[in-house]
């Protein structure tokens, strides 16, 4: 999900799978999202190929035993782009959103991270919530600003066009998600006292429930922060999204309200680090 100017109508918000052929499914699904299918099995094959080929050249490619007989280096080939560095997430939190990071571009990417999280989690609703969010994770000169933003976004109005009460709950029988979930980061500029970074996300949001009219949704978003070093750690200066890159829809059944609502209440959420 997004911060206040970047709620749209249209709902919009800011692991390898493996790809499985099912066939027609007649039976009505009661939460009442469509099924959605591949255009073409064959298609659907050949990538279910080409991901397990990737998979098996790079588990041949790891680092094995030191036993080999072939001559070159020792040293550990650099990571990708997008690889994780293996650094460890923080441990600090502050008002159960993870701090603490360190004062380098790994460190402002983990915050950048976990503060797409933050943004996009159901706290943001609920206006004690929310002031408790952005004290957080907002430079101090600027949580007075992003609160009046944000106040004028989650309007009661907002919140009854998404299918929640006035004050941001979800009515009774359903269950209320709104996730985040970072699939990678990109620093643009870094300095030592501020940093530009895109974090690229996917996310969730709607009611599970019987009949409900706003089933859960997701979408894919990059999300843009300019931070700042500010008392010993990073805080977002400015914030702003724009819809993608969004990849092809798979071949997966739509779940039911049952199960959506079960797995948002049984699965929790991690801790990012570069």
């Amino acid at each position: 999900m997004s911060l206040g100017d970047e709620h749209e109508a249209s709902g919009g918000y800011g692991g390898t799978g493996q790809t499985r052929t099912r066939l027609p499914d007649t039976g009505s699904d009661p939460y009442g999202t469509p099924h959605r299918r591949s255009s073409s099995r064959s298609l659907v094959t050949v990538v279910g190929v080409v991901v397990l080929l990737i998979a098996a050249i790079a588990f041949a490619n790891q680092g094995g035993d030191n036993s080999s007989s072939t001559g070159g280096s020792a040293d550990k080939p650099e990571a990708a782009a997008t690889a994780p560095s293996g650094e460890r997430p923080v441990q600090a939190k502050t008002g159960g959103i993870p701090s603490g990071f360190a004062h380098d571009q790994q460190g402002v990417e983990s915050a950048a991270a976990n503060y797409a999280v933050a943004l996009g989690s159901t706290d943001m609703f609920d206006k004690a919530k929310r002031d408790a969010v952005l004290r957080a994770i907002i430079a101090p000169s600027q949580v007075a600003g992003f609160e009046a933003k944000l106040d004028k976004a989650y309007t009661p109005e907002f919140n009854k066009n998404i299918g929640l009460n006035e004050d941001g709950s979800a009515p009774q029988g359903f269950t209320f998600v709104s996730r985040t979930s970072p699939i990678g980061t990109k620093v643009t500029e870094y300095s030592a006292s501020s940093a530009t970074v895109e974090v690229w996300c996917g996310g969730l949001l709607g009611l599970a429930g019987e009949n409900s009219t706003t089933p859960v949704t997701s979408s894919w978003f990059t999300i843009t922060m300019q931070l700042e070093w500010a008392n010993g750690d990073w805080k977002i200066v400015t914030h702003s999204q724009k819809n993608g890159p969004t990849p092809v829809p798979g071949d997966d059944r739509a779940s039911s309200a049952d199960e959506m609502a079960k797995a948002v209440e049984e699965y929790g959420g991690f801790t990012y680090a570069r």
